[in-house]
């Protein structure tokens, strides 16, 4: 392999932290060189995609007609792969995949249209300066305030609305979806948004933050009065455990919300997720499904864990000002490049394996997911070309 003046770029800005050059430049070439074979792969697999990867079967992705919540990574991987490669293949593959979620912009069931229109259309704005991808992620924000409950100050998770199932249910992973809002907001002018994201931040920071640092997934309200009802899980091994995604999605969020809003307690509450994960890290450094599965530290991985974690630890090291979340970011962006990439089956489909999708209900076991093969690609940006995907992300 040719190794340009970006790969030694990246292992330099390894290095400049890790302060061993030596294993530093081989993360470094390696970083590159994992990149690579996921613009390879996204270039061999693309072509015949015509819809919304879900997860993989026999190493073969499965898909989600709608875009189900998953709709926006693979449009996002594509412009994060054109970011890199300039390739104008890749900008087209974006576009085409994007423009397939334009339905999902006034879909009011869901809480995901952060997930849906942030990488794919938030993105695509930054990138081309087109206003109608702008436009229509503001659209979205519309859609996503709806889901707003005034009593309870938080966003409702499940359940069209109306409806009495899930009404009171808040979970953790809408901490990923505030970011949409955020953006809407600083393009509009309009504080409405904000007040909306900053509302329910707090609300999950004050009901979801363990005094040890853990999360459960879901925390539940009474609908109509705002009351708690209490923790719950839809996804971790019990209301009482640590959902490893979940929690990686609160290191990620709320540190974004401190980035836009720099109020302390958003800071505080990342750090805290942040330490507790870190501190129940197996030494192979790939998250296990549920820090609390009774199985534990030897139950099944979730390497969609490991790659939003690496990301919001690389965020959170320079909004702290602590280079050792930057160091343990790499250790574990590095542990996913050397033990969960696709790399030993040629007829793989994607990137990233050894992901759990749903362990409590044995769905999506040892699979790959399309926001583990996202963030993987987001995390290894942000170590070998952080300036460009600054850009493209708003860091």
């Amino acid at each position: 392999m040719t190794f340009t003046r970006r790969t030694l770029l990246g292992a330099a800005a390894a290095g400049a932290v890790a302060g061993l050059p030596g294993e530093a430049s081989a993360s470094g070439r390696l970083f590159r060189e994992s990149l690579d074979y996921a613009l390879g792969k996204l270039r061999q697999v693309a072509p015949n995609v015509t819809s919304f990867p879900e997860e993989t079967k026999f190493e073969k992705w499965i898909y989600v007609n709608s875009g189900g919540w998953v709709g926006g990574f693979w449009p996002g991987m594509h412009w994060l792969a054109f970011l890199d490669s300039g390739d104008e293949q890749f900008k087209t593959w974006a576009v085409e995949s994007a423009l397939r979620l334009s339905p999902r912009r006034t879909d009011t069931s869901i809480h995901d249209l952060g997930f849906l229109f942030y990488p794919s259309w938030v993105t695509a704005y930054r990138l081309t300066g087109d206003a109608s991808w702008r436009d229509g992620a503001v659209q979205a924000a519309s859609s996503l305030i709806q889901r707003y409950n005034e009593k309870g100050r938080f966003i409702r998770a499940w359940g069209a609305l109306g409806t009495p199932a899930n009404a009171g249910r808040a979970i953790m992973d809408t901490m990923m979806n505030l970011d949409l809002l955020t953006f809407a907001s600083e393009q509009t002018g309009e504080s409405r948004f904000l007040d909306v994201a900053v509302a329910h931040a707090l609300t999950t920071r004050a009901k979801f933050i363990r005094p040890d640092g853990s999360t459960p997934h879901v925390f539940d309200f009474n609908p109509d009065t705002g009351e708690d009802i209490g923790p719950n899980t839809n996804q971790g091994y019990s209301p009482t455990s640590c959902w490893s995604r979940g929690q990686a999605w609160g290191i990620y969020g709320f540190t974004t919300m401190y980035r836009r809003t720099r109020r302390r307690e958003f800071l505080e509450a990342a750090r805290k997720l942040a330490d507790f994960a870190l501190d129940a890290l197996t030494p192979d450094h790939i998250p296990v499904w549920d820090y609390r599965s009774p199985l534990a530290p030897n139950d099944v991985k979730d390497s969609s864990a490991g790659a939003i974690m690496a990301c919001g630890l690389l965020d959170l090291a320079v909004a702290s000002g602590r280079l050792s979340y930057r160091v343990a970011a790499l250790r574990i962006l590095d542990a996913l490049c050397r033990t969960c990439l696709t790399t030993r089956s040629e007829r793989h489909e994607a990137i990233l394996a050894r992901g759990t999708r749903n362990r409590r209900i044995e769905v999506g076991i040892e699979v790959s997911l399309p926001y583990g093969d996202y963030y993987l690609m987001e995390a290894l940006l942000r170590v070998l070309k952080p300036r460009e995907i600054s850009h493209a992300i708003g860091l």
